[in-house]
């Protein structure tokens, strides 16, 4: 009894018996404390069996209480069957040694009928109480392979750890996928063969055309090898002309005479040793021959005046110099360049008058363009262009008609000064575009346009006005007031270049214009442009701006509260040069109007300068809609530097900026763009050019 007892203590000192069953749906430890303290006394280990007849079938398994039982080989054959839920009865049979005679004795107890004591436990946490967990033999691991009624193949694992079985459509699935990546394998290895095969005959056949003929020895020191654009003596030199220049001065003051008179000739020498050139490649052969010998002069008068605080002295004052001249340069320049772009080649300046005498001389003045009935259909494509240059208004009016898929549906509405009204008329009479109507007009018939109406007009009969163009002792000097010269270009005066304003009442029984300035070309059908739509807007038009370039505050004072309070500085800038106007739009939302209010207020030019770019902004302002870009590239009047595929490409290029392609100032490689449309074979063009 002592030893059943000391036996049967460890049961009685726990509160909770785990036991483990291995289930396919669920699995749970059954603890049973009540009964095992109530069997304290019994003198062998009792035998616990879970009776499971809920699935029609009775399984049974040893549960000891003692760990090293557990581990019986006898057992370990011991087939787990399913425990079932919770709410299902079980049989619990207990066996047990009776302490009086000895006997084996048998109880059973219904799981239903048990106390709050027991507890069905999940098999999970046997790790919380390992001494009372059941060891699970080996064999439990291991997967049992069962076929079911459907003879589908099923698996099911026998180690409760292991997750649920997997269905067969989802394992018929899995060997689908590994047979294709398999079959894939195979065919990327087959492939990458071929194309080494493929590349192994490839390179041998190269290696049998390959010419291995010696033709010359490559070295970086010969002539064809160096590099055409170095300009490391040319630096040198221009370096050892400063010193020079600088040793000379203190040689004078210090009456060393020999030295100062072979600085001086050796710094005119090299100079003339370097002329124009900008690279060694431009220099002429006794250039480096020059510069050793500079050098040997330079060495003795460093050796004999080198003093660190006098060459700096001196060095600070040549720079201070040098800055001075360039500034007076810069303006020179921008004078004789603004002079450049105000005048006219004598062969554009000879047509006019050669048109203007035969179109009087011949009663030219009497005849009219055919198809008047054109000007006022709105159904057409209808163009704009206020100019006063005959050879470029013909540029822009041939260009357009050649690329044109309907030259008949296209009328041009020419405006010019009375001065070039005669030669206007003649060039379009004797050389009217193949399809297309034209209609030429004078400014000065405008009896509406008068100061009363135009602040530009009355502000140009002004005092200050007057006095700031004509006036003798304003700065136009090449060095004072080079800022403003390009202001007091005669374009900026003339009607023509804010006629651009005024385009409904020009032309009031149209719906929309296409604007285009004199200095352009057009390079493709520009019908489209009519069928953009503006979203509301007035004016359409390619913007300009390039991150921080071309936004308002680079045409407008925003020092001044007016411009400040109503415009926004970041705001994307836009040009003339080939608009696209609503004019009904425009009507509705009084454009002219605007426009008069902002040239009242900038009577003193606070605002902004003199232009029409400026005051376009401003009436227009958040009214442009932006076009693509390819419609319209600007620059060839001023940078060198434009993209060639999108010059190619564009629709118009415009030649903005003093460089026009009919001046001598044009850059070269821009001119066959705009020389392509001259109509060279022009009586009157071949005459003036011939200089007759």
């Amino acid at each position: 009894m002592g030893a059943s007892a000391a036996r049967a203590s460890p049961l009685m000192m726990a509160p909770l018996l785990n036991v483990t069953v291995t289930a396919a749906a669920a699995a749970f430890f059954l603890v049973a404390t009540a009964a095992l303290i109530a069997l304290a006394t019994a003198e062998s280990p009792p035998n616990l069996f879970i009776d499971n007849q809920s699935e029609g079938r009775q399984q049974f398994q040893k549960l000891y209480d003692c760990p090293q039982c557990n581990g019986n080989p006898a057992d370990a054959q011991v087939e787990f069957s399913y425990l079932p839920r919770q709410d299902k009865d079980v049989n619990i049979i207990v066996t047990y040694s009776d302490p009086s005679s000895g006997a084996i004795r048998t109880r059973t107890v219904k799981s239903k009928d048990l106390s709050a004591s027991w507890v069905w436990k999940d098999p999970e946490d046997v790790h919380r109480d390992r001494t009372l967990s059941l060891q699970v033999p080996g064999n439990l691991f291991k997967q049992e392979v069962r076929l079911s009624e459907s003879d589908e193949l099923s698996i099911v694992p026998s180690n409760p750890l292991v997750s649920p079985p997997m269905h067969p459509a989802k394992l018929q699935r899995r060997m689908l996928r590994k047979e294709r990546r398999e079959q894939r394998a195979a065919e990327l290895i087959h492939q990458n063969k071929e194309v080494e095969n493929l590349m192994q005959e490839a390179a041998i056949e190269q290696a049998r055309e390959l010419d291995t003929t010696t033709k010359g020895r490559y070295s970086i020191w010969r002539k064809e090898y160096e590099n055409p654009n170095s300009d490391s003596t040319v630096k040198l030199m221009h370096d050892q002309i400063i010193m020079a220049r600088a040793y000379a001065t203190i040689a004078k003051a210090r009456n060393e005479t020999f030295l100062y008179d072979a600085l001086v000739k050796r710094a005119r020498e090299n100079q003339l040793v370097i002329g124009e050139a900008t690279s060694d490649a431009e220099l002429q052969p006794s250039a480096l021959e020059s510069a050793k010998q500079m050098g040997h002069i330079l060495a003795t008068a460093k050796d004999k005046f080198y003093d660190c605080i006098a060459i700096a002295r001196k060095l600070r004052a040549m720079l201070q110099s040098t800055e001075e001249s360039l500034s007076a340069q810069k303006k020179k320049s921008a004078f004789l360049i603004q002079l450049a772009a105000k005048t006219v080649p004598k062969p554009l300046h000879c047509i006019p008058l050669l048109l203007t005498t035969d179109y009087f001389f011949h009663n030219y003045e009497g005849k009219e363009f055919p198809n008047k009935e054109k000007l006022e259909d709105p159904s057409l494509y209808h163009y704009a262009i206020f100019s006063d240059n005959v050879v470029a208004t013909s540029v822009v009016v041939r260009s357009t008609v050649v690329h044109a898929k309907e030259p008949e549906k296209h009328v041009f509405h020419i405006v010019t000064d009375k001065l070039n009204f005669a030669a206007m008329r003649m060039w379009f009479l004797v050389n009217p575009p193949a399809g297309a109507t034209v209609q030429v007009e004078n400014v000065d018939d405008f009896t509406w346009l008068n100061s009363s109406y135009c602040p530009v007009l009355r502000q140009l009969e002004s005092s200050r006005m007057i006095e700031y163009y004509f006036k003798a002792h304003q700065a136009s000097s090449l060095t004072a007031g080079a800022d403003n010269l390009k202001y007091r270009n005669p374009k900026y005066l003339s009607m023509l270049n804010h006629l651009r304003f005024y385009l409904p009442e020009v032309y009031p029984k149209l719906d929309k214009i296409l604007f285009l300035d004199d200095d352009i070309v057009v390079q493709k059908d520009l019908t489209p442009l009519w069928s953009v739509d503006l979203l509301g807007r007035v004016n359409g038009a390619v913007e300009t701006c390039k991150e921080s370039f071309h936004r308002f505050d680079k045409y407008l004072n925003f020092s001044n509260p007016m411009i400040s309070e109503n415009f926004d500085p970041n705001a994307c800038g836009w040009a003339y040069g080939m608009n696209i106007f609503d004019l009904k739009e425009w009507k509705k939302r009084n454009i002219t109007g605007i426009y008069h209010y902002w040239q009242d207020r900038n009577e003193d030019r606070t605002l902004w300068k003199l232009g029409t770019l400026p005051p376009g902004l401003i009436t227009f302002y958040n009214l442009t809609h932006p076009l693509e870009k390819s419609w319209h590239v600007l620059g060839l009047g001023y940078d060198p530097a434009l993209n060639q595929t999108e010059i190619e490409n564009a629709a118009v290029v415009h030649y903005n900026g003093n460089y026009k392609p009919w001046l001598d100032l044009a850059i070269a490689k821009y001119k066959s763009y705009w020389s392509s449309y001259v109509m060279t074979e022009s009586p009157y063009l071949q005459l003036c050019q011939s200089g007759g």
